[in-house]
């Protein structure tokens, strides 16, 4: 006789699982616990890993496709339009059909798809390939969770969710430590190989070290999959648009204006269907309250602030021509903060004090934004260590205490967790693009309006210029015999160091304008803190002058009585 596998099971109290499609939390034994703790950084930094060495090696994979530089800007986006907004079906899949079928078939068709990866020839194939990673790929971060909680008793669970979360941002500055070694063995396939190795290392940890049990049940309605034909297609346009508008730059070519109206429409039809469902994928009216609404803005505006350290440091040093090799130090700096932002949250986490950790980690990107911004034209890697040790410090210890700060409505409410998967996953991944869209886009209007004003005073009128075009020029006297020719190139020098000096004087104003946004939010979040603890106040004076009201009343009351 078959069991109802949707049947309630009866669980122990400390083995109930918390959230719907989360794993039962029985005793383990510590080596047990040390072993599911291991498994869960693996397979976190699998996952991670699998975007970040795409994104950490573009130059060399437009070398290896022979693409232009908006081809293979495509890679990373297609894996980021697919990943985007997969959680619209993951988590109702995982309390449907059990965390074990989640967890092998999905690491499963990640073994599979990076395989394939070594048999692409072409851009396009690699654009179909990487679009396929980013919708299974999305399934290992949750997975990571999970095996953390189990690593973890009862009262360290906060720490497991903090590691858990924060592992899988240590991707970027590990794939910039070890990928140039990979890419000497078999250039772009070398990248693979390696993901390949993670990957089947991971399922195999998973094989063996099998997840607890979770309740089962029918969760799926044919009205979820209308959400998410409307929903997916117009997010991956956004996406589609964020990472490609400052490349192909956003008033010159007509998709992207295309683009924009159908995901508006999309996204807008999604929300509307949404809205009148008896029993909604995505809670509307809860995605819009004030607190989740205000949450959703001080995590993507911190992700924009974040975005400094790729679209600004990086891009800077890149651009100058600095390549992974050469930016091992900043990596390492860059990792180390990261760490030691995920310890320091994992130890100070306090359920009580949320507003706390975001407030630090706001105040540390002001500073280290405020640093960068006093770079020039000699800056190099080693002087941007200290800043950029505390934007990484400040972006691993604000995550956790921001997710915490939403997750008591899915905890009141258990149908809410499939929408705040949606709005956290959204925040992290759109405010990442939005960051680097604006910032990219910031620099490149900043650098026009430098060089402008640079190249107005380099007229051979003025002593000093002509004194430097002079010695530029006899640096090619030997070769050239012709004058002119010689005052051309010596201009031309010129020139490109003014060009270098602009783009020097641009990223600086990218750093201000991180450091002005970071300024704006502990602004908004000081003084919403400042007004509840008024209100709070209020109420207290309020209700002890009501208590002290009473209670003349009842002397009064005894004094009539007594008379």
């Amino acid at each position: 006789m078959k069991t109802d596998p949707y049947a309630p099971r009866e669980w122990l109290p400390h083995e109930k699982p918390v959230i719907p499609g989360s794993p039962s939390t029985p005793y383990h034994p510590t080596s047990k616990r040390i072993a599911y703790g291991l498994v869960g950084i693996l397979v976190s930094i699998t996952g991670g890993l699998g975007n970040a060495l795409v994104t950490a090696n573009l130059t060399n994979l437009q070398g290896s496709f022979s693409a232009y530089s908006n081809e293979i800007a495509w890679l990373p986006a297609v894996y980021m339009m697919t990943n985007v907004s997969i959680n619209l079906l993951l988590v109702k899949f995982r309390q449907q059909y059990g965390l074990r079928v989640f967890t092998e078939a999905f690491l499963v068709l990640y073994v599979l798809v990076t395989f394939f990866h070594l048999f692409v020839n072409d851009l396009n194939s690699a654009l179909f390939v990487r679009a396929a990673h980013g919708m299974v790929g999305a399934a290992l971060s949750s997975l990571s969770i999970y095996y953390q909680i189990q690593a973890f008793p009862a009262r360290h669970r906060l720490k497991a969710l903090t590691i858990g979360i924060g592992t899988a941002q240590l991707a970027i500055p590990l794939a910039r430590l070890f990928s140039t070694e990979l890419l000497e063995l078999e250039e772009w396939r070398g990248l693979y190989l390696f993901e390949l190795g993670l990957a089947l290392l991971s399922l195999a940890g998973v094989l063996l070290l099998k997840l607890p049990p979770s309740d089962r049940n029918k969760v799926f309605e044919k009205k979820d999959f209308i959400t998410f034909i409307l929903m997916a297609p117009g997010m991956a346009l956004v996406c589609g648009v964020l990472s490609l508008g400052r490349i192909d730059w956003w008033f010159s070519a007509p998709w992207i204006g295309i683009s924009l109206a159908i995901a508006l429409t999309l996204i807008i039809a999604a929300i509307v269907f949404e809205h009148h469902r008896t029993n909604p994928l995505l809670n509307t009216r809860w995605l819009s309250s004030g607190s989740i609404v205000r949450l959703g803005l001080i995590m993507l505006l911190i992700r924009i602030v974040l975005a400094e350290q790729n679209t600004g440091a990086i891009a800077y040093l890149q651009q100058i021509g600095l390549l992974n090799d050469q930016l091992r130090g900043l990596s390492i700096a860059i990792l180390l903060g990261m760490l030691a932002g995920l310890a320091s949250s994992a130890l100070t986490i306090n359920p009580k004090k949320l507003s706390q950790p975001i407030i630090i980690a706001l105040v540390l990107m002001i500073f280290a934004s405020l640093l960068d911004a006093q770079s020039n034209s000699l800056t190099r890697p080693e002087n941007l260590y200290f800043s950029q040790f505390l934007l990484g410090f400040g972006g691993a210890f604000f995550l956790t205490p921001a997710m915490l700060a939403g997750i008591g409505g899915v905890i009141a409410d258990p149908r809410n967790l499939v929408s705040f998967s949606v709005l956290f996953g959204m925040s992290q991944n759109l405010g990442g693009l939005l960051g680097s869209a604006l910032l990219g886009t910031f620099q490149v209007v900043r650098e026009k309006y430098h060089s402008s004003q640079l190249t107005e005073q380099l007229t051979l009128q003025n002593p000093l210029v002509a004194e430097r075009v002079n010695s530029y020029s006899a640096a090619y006297a030997g070769v050239l015999n012709d004058s002119a020719l010689t005052a051309t190139q010596g201009m031309a020098q010129l020139q490109a160091l003014a060009t270098r000096e602009a783009n020097t004087l641009a990223y600086n104003d990218v750093y201000m304008l991180t450091a002005a946004i970071a300024l704006m939010t502990l602004v908004w979040i000081l003084w919403r803190l400042f007004r509840l603890r008024m209100q709070a106040r209020q109420q207290q004076r309020q209700v002890s002058k009501e208590v002290r009201q009473n209670e003349g009343s009842t002397k009064a009351t005894t004094v009539t009585e007594g008379e």
